[in-house]
């Protein structure tokens, strides 16, 4: 059915608001950054800034493609890919501050983890909570016949990582069995999460690998995203998730070589 001028009208009227609070926010971030080349002071407090705005743009995005659905019965590809490409942001700016290593000793993680020791463990799982919100609405608005489809195991994958190395595990470690700690709640239930995480991105990379690709990179990935767990788990001082984790590891390990030899894979 054509979309009547009437409705179009309607379309641009409404989104304006949000297409100029996008414009401004843009506008923020450049000078944010055009700041941080002449000034490195406290740059990894900036890009927790300028990923929560990131975040923010995002939802604007979601939103204006959300009314094109409502008022011109269509979604708006192109509000959407913008959408996808400030998450992609957000978790860069994340990636700059703590790095994008899935599986990293956490003595090589602590100095990145340093630089931002004045951020509280409730403000860092109050953010990593809405860029994972963001990213579930936006596979959703897309749908899950989308083509982008396969596009966002690599997105929850790096979010997955940046939440987990955004953590000081050695303070962790010992607030998540200490509940006089202020920082236990929020411990507990962000360290449960990355744990979730982790396990989930370990098993869509096998999926992509499995129905996808048959690429090697993404079965090592999914490898690599169970041996990180096992890392937390180690440090937790759980031995059972430890062993079942090393356990599915390996069987992964010597189905990816199989494949390798049989010529089953990439």
């Amino acid at each position: 059915m054509p979309i009547s001028d009437e409705s179009r009208e309607e379309f641009a009227l409404r989104q304006k608001p949000l297409r100029d609070k996008i414009e401004e926010y843009l506008k923020k971030e450049k000078d944010m950054l055009a700041v941080m080349k002449r000034d490195s002071a406290g740059v990894e407090y900036t890009k927790l800034l300028l990923c929560e705005d990131m975040i923010y743009l995002a939802t604007l995005y979601i939103n204006i493609s959300n009314m094109s659905v409502q008022i011109l019965d269509t979604k708006n590809n192109d509000a959407l890919n913008d959408a996808r490409k400030v998450i992609y942001k957000a978790i860069i700016y994340l990636e700059e501050i703590v790095s994008n290593a899935v599986d990293i000793p956490y003595s090589d993680l602590a100095p990145k983890v340093a630089r931002i020791a004045n951020t509280p463990v409730e403000k860092k799982f109050y953010i990593v909570k809405k860029l994972g919100l963001v990213i579930q609405l936006l596979a959703d608005a897309f749908g899950d016949n989308s083509k982008w489809k396969w596009t966002f195991v690599e997105i929850r994958g790096r979010f997955a990582v940046v939440a987990k190395n955004l953590v000081d595990m050695k303070q962790a470690s010992k607030d998540y069995f200490d509940p006089r700690s202020p920082d236990y709640d929020n411990t507990v239930l962000y360290v449960r999460l990355i744990r979730e995480l982790m396990d989930s991105s370990a098993s869509e990379y096998r999926d992509k690998y499995e129905l996808n690709t048959r690429r090697l990179d993404d079965m090592r990935m999914a490898i690599n995203f169970l041996i990180a767990n096992r890392r937390i788990a180690m440090i937790l001082g759980d031995n059972e998730a430890s062993e079942e984790i090393k356990k599915k590891a390996l069987v992964w390990k010597e189905k990816m070589e199989n494949d390798a030899k049989t010529g089953a894979s990439k």
